[in-house]
């Protein structure tokens, strides 16, 4: 079941912010958009949604705001990690109270525990709420690199179903699903590498561009689901510089940019996070136009 469910791109959804606070006007827009685009799911409240510099409070709300407005249209995963083990439990179990179909929970950041310290974080996870968990191994951003062989006894459980990989590694790809077997659900996290994760059996992506192309991102997948790897190898090559744009300077502010600049949000972000440059600006317009959204 789950391996159906999770297929496709999600949108790893920006936050919009106005005057300080949460523009919730602004994030419904944004999820109808996307979900109007042919997404296949949601994922509210990730990095690119600002997560480290949001609320307990405002990260709730947005998550069920998500909930709410997807309606049972799409599977919503809601970003639920947390470097302690006992507040990852309490985002995980609030996502599944207000009805999110699963949780995407990053490896503990900072504090860099054991590869023994990362499968007992997330066993204690997996006895204490029953909602599928999605692995998020991005050690770029946290300072650890959870193991194949760790994700192969994580996948013996019944609620760790799957990774948001955004290594880029795609050799590792092919290991982990002959490790963690055929149920495990692979999603990259790494958009330019997207093709190739699927060509190694991964099942879709947890992308940043979808927030700014939901149309061209959902059409890539549809194709790649459908093993026509020639039309999207065609998408690939007009949605490839916007991929890399999009990360020109400190994410989520490009992608900011590139929605105000569409009228769908403002590009407000929170510190330490500033506007992006001029030079990110530039790149982000002519990738927009590459990729035909603008």
């Amino acid at each position: 079941m789950s391996e159906i469910m999770f297929k496709g791109v999600f949108p790893a959804l920006v936050t919009p912010f106005r005057n300080g606070q949460v523009d919730e006007e602004a994030f419904v827009a944004l999820v109808e958009r996307q979900i109007a685009g042919g997404v296949h799911g949601l994922v509210p409240v990730g990095t690119t949604g600002e997560t480290a510099t949001l609320s307990h409070e405002e990260h709730r709300r947005v998550v069920e705001l998500c909930v709410q407005t997807a309606a049972g249209r799409v599977p919503v995963i809601a970003g639920a990690g947390s470097n302690s083990t006992d507040e990852a439990i309490e985002l995980v179990r609030h996502a599944k109270e207000i009805g999110a179909d699963a949780a995407l929970v990053v490896t503990p950041y900072y504090n860099r525990p054991s590869q023994e310290g990362l499968y007992a974080h997330y066993a204690a996870i997996n006895e204490a709420v029953q909602l599928p968990v999605l692995v998020y191994n991005v050690p770029g951003r946290t300072g650890i690199d959870i193991s194949n062989e760790v994700l192969a006894r994580l996948s013996k459980l019944p609620n760790i179903i799957g990774i948001k990989d955004a290594t880029g590694d795609l050799v590792r790809a092919s290991f982990q699903r002959l490790m963690c077997g055929p149920e495990w659900v692979m999603l990259s996290g790494d958009d330019p590498s997207g093709l190739g994760y699927i060509a190694h059996g991964g099942h879709g992506c947890i992308s940043v561009t979808a927030n700014v192309a939901p149309d061209q991102c959902a059409a890539f997948y549809n194709a790649l689901l459908a093993g026509d790897f020639p039309a999207a190898l065609q998408l690939q090559d007009t949605l490839v510089r916007l991929h890399r744009a999009l990360f020109t300077d400190a994410s989520p502010s490009p992608t900011k940019y590139a929605l105000a600049h569409l009228g769908l949000c403002a590009e407000d972000v929170r510190l330490p996070i500033v506007p992006a440059s001029e030079a990110s600006r530039v790149e982000v317009l002519a990738a927009m136009r590459d990729a035909g959204v603008i």
